[in-house]
């Protein structure tokens, strides 16, 4: 795997082979004596035996990995089984390169690998003074276990192979930082080369070339034409190399051939990023431009792309053919597509929003939209992040990347392919792996992204969010001249799950208007003056009253429209703390934003307050807490290992019934006693022996809806019962001795779904909904993306249009959701350890007042494929073919 050093730098983490037994043994010769003696307790240790050790061939029971950048072996590192949940690790580091995270990330990859074969904890005996590997392990997982012998002057590390909440921020602050340095070279270059600049106007190196200077940039600037003597007044060169410079960035607009030559002439000079803008590379050439580019440490964006924009003033980099420069400000844009990037940037003009960088991905060969996110957690001049997206090269990544971002600056994001026409649409553009738009959705709830329907909808959340402070919370507060307009913003409200309450008498009092016009929203009437209007707004804000307030006015010819927005510029000037949107109708000329906060300025009311809605939702998520994930001490995890190894060994499938309660078992989830007759006499005895009424079904998993089909009997109450039932389940399923499950009729409660649904690039899911004969009827269900916390397992049921049902609905009792949320969260980590549940179905679970049930439940194992992995810091490899 391609990864970064915590400088920025590629490298490769690979599997060892016999064949690198000379670079190790060269890695190791160049060891200090004391380098040696903290990594084998002795300075003459045997060298040819611990190379030996680590070229055997690597299986379950170990697994030994080098770092190399170029033809350079870096570090290497191994962990071999002990038990079946433990295994011992070492790691080794050129002396050269301490301090670079290398035995770290070769840590990371150790724990990946263990823990994809059952090995729950690394096990490393360090030297008491070996500070460096005791930061290590400290770095990989804060407050890990820490055993100091004083009998040998060791101690031991004891590294979890699953990461915790802490252990999860620290490998993001990891990746952010790499990738931050990473990318430096690209959106802050110290100079640009544009290849392929031609002589004559209208060709894209041409225009680029031109972009870059009439932009103002302020590094050196160098165009490569073997062709030309100069470009635009300035000197051109013949190859990159020929100029004679460190150069940062290339920017690439030349014919699709000849790209992969130039971009190994651009590796041979030592340039750091480069931007292909060239259309039309051959999928096979694109992924040798990738290969040849990370082994000597060069990022790339594109092919197929538009270019990149940095305003910051220190830097002035337009490098794209966009048709108009935009003006410096606080978003960030990444689009995948250059059409929706030019619509973007040319919107935001309109509008007045401001841009602090600009990067057209195209293909997303190399660099992609998570890279990004990680590069803007840390930038200053970014205060919020809009998205533009076809497809997702790893979505867990970008779950915990995007995340982390959202808790400091609003990430806002439109995804592509909600419909089948739009799926083809992208999959056509980009190649894209099409994601169901729930999964989407449960994906962006969780990470706090702001998801609008339309690039309209997403520039409206951007301008109330850019230049503004976060609403306290929903209440809203419309203040105007026109009765109409403020109708249809309270209206808008409802939508938006604004609420518009009636303000004090005390508020009304400072206002000046009497009666129904001053309840909220408060019409001035349409003779109000510029005074009068700036006056409401001020007392609206000091009442502490409202969280975020609309102002509406309509100029007529009655009015001074210049001095009212003069007014109102100044007068919310003076209220910082309070979001605010202006709503200007028939003003003609208007301006963007007013006021020296840039409040910003629309021409209806409906998408002022539909935007305030989603910022304020974005505000009340930033202040709920984080959540965490629970240690469940109870769950027997090498017996669930035992059941899912062997059943995948029997070729997987769907698993009788026994095996999936035994599993879920396991996890402490509750199922319903369940016990299965092979005839109607055995379903006699067992109902006899349960005791009656009980329900009695067909017991083949693969069979939906039961229901349906006659397959499910309830609430039988005799032997007779349960034979006339036994006789009508093997009529429905088309067997003469069907298997059947005989159970005790349940204790009633809210019926509702829960389970596990694994998807190769998005992992596993959990799901709860309403269940019972109500699952595909209404739809009432909501997803989260793993791992789970207990603030997403709350969140989960109370996101239910049914959720009043589980708190008391018209008189019930209460159900005992804390059991549903312990429920939830149990199978989210059985998700986690088990990503071969393929599909997981508890329908109905029953939710009462003491507790939650299981009562059917239906389960498909499947071998696990190579799939990104949520927890591992790397760079995305595109297979030769793949756009």
């Amino acid at each position: 795997m391609d990864c970064l050093t915590m400088d920025g730098r590629v490298v490769r983490v690979r599997t060892i082979l016999p064949e690198d037994t000379p670079a190790l043994l060269a890695l190791h010769r160049r060891l200090s004596p004391d380098s040696r003696y903290l990594r084998f307790f002795s300075a003459g240790a045997a060298l040819d035996a611990e190379v030996h050790r680590l070229t055997r061939p690597s299986g379950p029971d170990r697994v030994s990995l080098l770092v190399e950048e170029g033809d350079d072996v870096l570090a290497a590192g191994s962990y071999e089984r002990v038990d079946a949940t433990h295994a011992d690790f070492a790691l080794v580091v050129d002396d050269d390169h301490h301090g670079e995270g290398l035995g770290t990330l070769l840590l990371e990859h150790l724990t990946a690998a263990a823990r994809r074969v059952g090995i729950t904890e690394l096990i490393g005996d360090v030297l008491a003074n070996n500070a460096a590997m005791l930061q290590v392990s400290g770095d990989l997982a804060p407050g890990v276990a820490r055993r100091l012998s004083g009998d040998t002057g060791t101690v031991q590390v004891r590294v979890p192979t699953l990461p915790d909440e802490a252990a999860l921020t620290a490998v993001g602050v990891r990746d952010r930082t790499a990738a931050h340095h990473s990318l430096r070279p690209l959106l802050t270059p110290a100079s640009v080369a544009v290849i392929g600049a031609g002589r004559r106007p209208g060709g894209i190196g041409h225009e680029v070339l031109a972009a870059l200077r009439a932009g103002g940039y302020t590094g050196a600037l160098y165009p490569v034409n073997p062709h030309a003597q100069e470009v635009r007044g300035l000197v051109a060169h013949p190859t990159v190399a020929a100029t004679g410079a460190v150069v940062d960035l290339a920017v690439i607009a030349v014919p699709a051939a000849a790209v992969p030559d130039v971009v190994r002439q651009c590796c041979a000079a030592g340039v750091r990023a480069a931007v292909v803008l060239t259309a039309g590379v051959d999928p096979a050439a694109q992924s040798e431009i990738v290969h040849h580019a990370r082994r000597h440490g060069m990022r790339i964006v594109g092919p197929n792309c538009l270019g990149v924009v940095n305003t910051d003033p220190a830097v002035r980099l337009t490098a794209t053919f966009a048709p108009a420069p935009p003006v410096a400000g606080g978003l960030a844009v990444a689009s995948q597509s250059g059409a929706v990037g030019v619509a973007i940037l040319d919107a935001a003009a309109r509008c007045g929003i401001g841009i602090s960088s600009f990067v057209s991905l195209g293909n997303k060969a190399d660099v992609s939209g998570n890279d990004l996110l990680a590069y803007w957690y840390d930038d200053p001049a970014t205060r919020a992040v809009a998205l533009y997206l076809e497809s997702f090269g790893n979505p867990r990544r970008f779950a915990w990347v995007a995340r982390a971002i959202a808790r400091r600056k609003p990430v806002l994001a439109v995804k592509s392919g909600r419909s089948e026409g739009g799926q083809r649409a992208g999959a056509s553009h980009t190649a894209a792996a099409a994601a169901t738009d729930s999964t989407v959705a449960a994906l962006f709830a969780q990470a706090g992204v702001i998801r609008t329907d339309t690039l309209g909808e997403l520039l409206d959340t951007a301008r109330v969010l850019v230049d503004q402070p976060l609403a306290a919370g929903h209440r809203l507060a419309v203040v105007g001249n026109a009765g109409g307009l403020n109708a249809l913003a309270a209206d808008a409200a409802e939508t938006a799950a604004l609420t518009v309450p009636a303000l004090s008498p005390a508020c009304v009092e400072q206002l000046g208007v009497s009666g129904a016009s001053a309840a909220n929203p408060v019409d001035l009437g349409a003779e109000a003056t510029p005074e009068a209007l700036a006056g409401a707004i001020r007392a609206v804000a000091r009442s502490g009253e409202a969280d975020l307030l609309i102002v509406t006015f309509v100029s007529t010819r009655t009015n001074d429209c210049a001095a009212t927005l003069t007014a109102v510029g100044a007068a919310v000037d003076d209220c910082p703390q309070l979001p605010v949107d202006v709503v200007v109708v028939g003003g003609g000329d208007v301006p963007s934003s007013l006021g020296a906060r840039r409040v910003p300025v629309f021409d209806l009311p409906e998408p002022a307050v539909l935007a305030m809605g989603r910022a304020a939702r974005y505000a009340a998520w930033r202040r709920e807490p984080v959540g965490d994930r629970p240690a469940l001490h109870d769950v027997d995890h090498g017996t669930a290992r035992g059941i899912v190894q062997r059943a995948l060994a029997a070729g997987g499938g769907w698993q009788p019934a026994d095996v999936a309660r035994s599993l879920l078992a396991c996890y402490g989830v509750p199922v319903v006693d369940t016990r299965i007759a092979a005839d109607a006499d055995e379903a006699v005895r067992l109902a006899d022996a349960i005791s009656y009424p009980v329900a009695v079904k067909a017991a083949a998993p693969e069979v939906v809806h039961k229901s349906d089909i006659g397959a499910v009997w309830l609430g039988l109450a005799d032997a007779a019962a349960v034979r006339r039932a036994y006789r009508a389940i093997g009529m429905a399923v088309g067997a003469a001795r069907p298997a059947v499950t005989v159970q005790p009729m349940a204790d009633p409660g809210v019926e509702l779904v829960a389970g596990v649904a694994h998807d190769p690039l998005f992992g596993s899911l959990v799901m709860v909904g309403l269940g019972g004969v109500h699952t595909d009827l209404l739809g009432d269900r909501t997803l989260r993306l793993l791992p789970l916390t207990d603030h997403d397992a709350s969140a989960m049921w109370r996101g239910l249009r049914g959720a009043p049902l589980l708190t008391g609905y018209r008189g019930a009792p209460p159900a005992d959701t804390a059991a549903l949320e312990d429920l939830l969260l149990r199978l989210g980590r059985l998700a986690e350890d088990f990503p071969e549940v393929a599909e997981l179905d508890l329908n109905p679970v029953l939710a009462g007042p003491d507790g939650c049930t299981a009562v059917d439940v239906k389960l498909r194992l499947a071998p696990v494929g190579t799939e990104p992995d949520p927890y591992l810091r790397h760079l995305l490899r595109q297979a030769a073919g793949t756009p």
